[in-house]
């Protein structure tokens, strides 16, 4: 039968508080090498630990246990299970340690730090070329980020795995190293900054990244110091051996104790917490255990130990044997300590009278009626805190049993209980070797449970533990396809790129099968595809991306495999111009010119919209590249239209007589465009012609650019009339034209005497009407009456009435004999006076 809970616990402060030893796996002999030969760097919540042969001692030859060479680590589970083991071949190692997602941190005396995951593949980054040059001596690593002391005794910062640029903390000024420190994560921390805590000579310097703080202590040297878990206590052990137990701000002394007179007068090999309540001081063969009060309890092993601090406890591992210390919950004590008559104990032995039949577990559970639910709830939370399944279904079904006597009672806190402990019962066993405690697993969330499962290539159970949890199996199925693609070969049914395209078609189709049998309809393909590109199995990244449904992923990745065509192919397919552009001009940054038009034209229809995007962005942007595009593409109508449109745009004479010869030539190589080929002949002659008369006034007319109605129009202003014929003849202005400009230029600059000589020039091709009307609308009509006579007799009455000449006008319709002209003169006269006038003149008509 298993053990009572009770039979592990021990007192402390007079029995109040107990705390047990939990042992979590017996490990064989031989898995594991004696621990005091080596360096050692412990993963919380349950997490791995690394081993590093330390060089300064001298190991026997011929052990039965397991012994690394000086440039390799070796790292196992808390089961003394083998998980990795590498070799480094880097500088001197100066720090190891496990950062947030269980990754092991490396970190040499060069200032190069690389993170292993528990495949043996790393990340490298550097601490710079300053860290370089003064090299590494010491640092601390913790789970988001490092600090590492410099050999000039400055302290650099890491914040962060993304390989950031390190900052420099305040100078401690110090002179020679600290005989040890230690720091406080920024999380752990009220100024959210990391703080540097140095033992120099009888004091403690606290460093941030503002200012060096002397705490003025008079009892250092310290030889550690250790930080509680939630960052409020500090532990310093003394070189005299005297443990100090104190607040981080250094205004409270919590406790002491003296350790120098144990084990026998051995060196101390760590201080660690157990949770934030007690303190773990081990030597080799002893773990002592300090609580709050000074009282003490004694842990021997049969061979040195590591501990590593938990939230929740410690955790001792020998090369024998794994256990776990913590204080007993509140919970367990409620219902096991002896003598409890809490409502919790209570139930449970009236769970216990009930399944032996005995009548007094209806009297025990009437007795705490009135606190059965809180009684419940405590043996849910009970059993989570049990490391033995027989004692875990206990406390359930006392629970069940209480509950059974309750109206109303959301079951949801049971359910979720009996699926945790399913959970953690799993991931316990010695061959997954992850000895999470409940309150661990509710800190550390179930997504990063399934996480720390993967990275251990254990995909099953965590696609079970999943779906169990009803968790969507996404990154479980990820981080699955990339490893098959890691370990996956291309068959060999052929040679050399059929051979690798048929192993790729292979995995291909298992991928995709399997994400669509388990639901992995979420799944990035371009994630996975990114990883087959980066493991050089090229084909099978092209692949899989046909599958990703979004152009957005699609599209990066191909660009960084090169598969230029593709990627603008899937980005015009997508229908988004903006990823449209993005490719553009990605391919026209790195590609040669003409490659990149070239892609674009073999393109066809597909890729119709990636050249007449093109077109709009080079026409706004780039016009240099829009000409060359459509010369490249022999688009002739559209490189004339551009020429003609620069033309516009251009000031320089020069320069825009080139562009418009341009497009007259690339016009006349479309024999469909023998007309606007004509067109551009004849623009470029005018701006020859222009130039050639802007040349003749000395610059001080401007003609260059104006039409050619408006520069025989100046060429008259400007008294340069027979410049005007030559603009009429060479050009072939109608004459109409011609009479209409010279006829606006001549009333324009007032010289009536030379529109009165053009106008008996010859007869007028638009007749005398025309002119009338202008110098009327002119102002000017006094000058226009003499054309009156020359106009067509049934107009002159009203010609003569536009100039204000009634009586002429009234003249005029007594020499027609047109009385009904004169009577409708009569009606619109604007005055009595010119009535009169006009009644005398229709009074002497027949």
């Amino acid at each position: 039968m298993t053990e009572h809970p009770t039979t592990s616990w021990q007192p402390m402060q007079d029995g109040t508080v107990f705390y047990r030893r939990q042992q979590l796996y017996t490990i064989a002999s031989g898995k594991l090498p004696d621990l005091s030969d080596y360096i050692i760097a412990g993963g919380r919540y349950g997490g791995p630990i690394a081993l590093m042969r330390d060089s300064s001692k001298i190991i026997a030859l011929g052990r039965a246990a397991p012994s690394l060479g000086k440039s390799q680590i070796q790292v196992y589970s808390p089961a003394g299970e083998s998980l990795l083991l590498f070799s480094w071949d880097q500088g001197r190692i100066i720090r190891f340690g496990w950062n947030s997602n269980e990754q092991l941190v490396v970190l040499n005396e060069e200032g190069v730090y690389r993170l292993y995951d528990l495949q043996g593949d790393y990340q490298q980054h550097s601490l710079g070329g300053e860290a370089g040059e003064l090299g590494v001596i010491d640092a601390r690593i913790h789970e988001n980020g490092l600090v590492a002391m410099t050999g000039s005794l400055t302290l650099l910062e890491v914040k962060g795995w993304e390989g950031g640029r390190p900052l420099a903390l305040a100078n401690p000024g110090l002179s020679e190293p600290p005989t040890t420190w230690a720091i406080i994560p920024p999380d752990l921390n009220i100024s959210r900054h990391v703080e540097v805590l140095l033992s120099v000579e009888s004091t403690i310097f606290s460093i941030d990244n503002l200012e060096n703080v002397d705490q003025r202590l008079s009892r250092g040297p310290f030889t550690h110091i250790s930080p509680s878990p939630n960052g409020k206590s500090l532990a310093l052990l003394t070189f005299a051996g005297t443990l100090w137990v104190v607040s981080t701000d250094f205004q409270r002394s919590m406790a002491e104790f003296e350790t120098r007179d144990l084990a026998g007068g051995d060196q101390v090999r760590q201080v660690e917490w157990c949770g934030n309540d007690a303190i773990l001081v081990t030597w080799n063969s002893l773990a002592l255990l300090v609580g709050p009060y000074g009282d003490t309890l004694q842990y021997f092993y049969s061979t040195p130990t590591f501990a590593t601090t938990e939230p929740d406890g410690v955790r001792i591992l020998a090369s024998d044997v794994c256990d776990f210390v913590q204080k007993v919950p509140a919970s367990s004590l409620s219902i096991f300590r002896p003598g409890s008559t809490s409502p919790s104990a209570i139930l449970y032995d009236a769970w216990d009278s009930f399944t032996q039949r005995s009548p007094k577990a209806d009297e025990s559970v009437r007795s705490i009626r009135p606190d059965l639910a809180s009684a419940v709830d405590e043996c849910i939370d009970a059993a989570g805190r049990e490391w033995e399944p027989f004692w875990q279904r206990r406390l359930l079904n006392a629970a069940k049993f209480g509950r059974g006597f309750l109206d109303l009672y959301n079951p949801t806190d049971f359910v979720n209980m009996g699926q945790t402990l399913k959970v953690l019962n799993a991931i316990r066993f010695y061959e997954i070797g992850i000895p999470l405690t409940y309150s661990q697993y509710l800190y550390a969330s179930p997504t990063n449970l399934i996480s720390r499962l993967t990275s251990r290539n254990m995909h099953l159970l965590a696609l079970r533990i999943s779906t169990f949890l009803s968790l969507k199996p996404d990154a479980v199925l990820k981080h699955w396809a990339s490893a098959k693609i890691m370990r996956s070969r291309p068959t060999t049914s052929g040679v050399g790129k059929d051979a690798e395209l048929s192993g790729d078609d292979e995995v291909c189709k298992l991928i995709v099968e399997k994400f669509q049998q388990l639901g992995g309809a979420d799944v990035s393909y371009a994630d996975i595809a990114r990883r087959a590109w980066e493991v050089g199995r090229a084909g099978l990244a092209t692949k899989l991306l046909d599958y990703e449904s979004k152009a957005s992923d699609q599209v990066p990745l191909l660009l960084a495999m090169k598969e230029d065509k593709l990627a603008l192919a899937k980005a015009v397919d997508s229908g988004d111009t903006d990823l449209v552009y993005h490719v553009l001009l990605q391919l026209h940054k790195k590609l040669p010119l003409g490659s990149f038009f070239r892609l674009i034209e073999d393109g066809g229809s597909k890729l119709a919209l990636a050249g007449r995007l093109l077109e709009v962005y080079a026409r706004e942007q780039n016009r240099g590249m829009l000409r060359d595009f459509y010369y490249s593409d022999d688009r002739r109508v559209e490189s004339a239209v551009l020429s003609l449109d620069e033309a516009e745009r251009m000031t320089d004479p020069a320069a825009k007589l080139s562009a418009v010869q341009a497009a007259q030539n690339f016009f006349g190589q479309e024999k469909e465009r023998a007309f606007e080929a004509k067109m551009m002949e004849e623009s470029s002659r005018l701006l020859a012609f222009q130039q050639q008369l802007e040349k003749e006034s000395n610059g001080k007319i401007a003609f260059f650019g104006l039409s050619v109605n408006e520069t025989m129009r100046i060429c008259i202003i400007n008294g340069m009339s027979k410049r005007a014929d030559k603009a009429k003849a060479d050009f072939k202005v109608p004459e109409k034209r011609f009479w209409h400009v010279k006829l606006r230029a001549l009333t324009e600059t007032r010289d009536f005497e030379s529109l009165d000589a053009f106008s008996k020039s010859k007869r007028s091709p638009i007749g005398y009407e025309i002119f009338v009307r202008h110098l009327v609308e002119k102002g000017h009509v006094r000058e226009a009456i003499p054309y009156v006579s020359r106009c067509d007799p049934p107009k002159k009455a009203d010609l003569y009435v536009e100039c204000g000449e009634w009586r002429m006008a009234g003249k005029e319709c007594k020499e027609r004999n047109d009385k009904a002209k004169l009577e409708e003169l009569r009606k619109r006269a604007p005055n009595t006076m010119i009535q009169r006038e006009l009644d005398q003149i229709a009074s002497t008509m027949k």
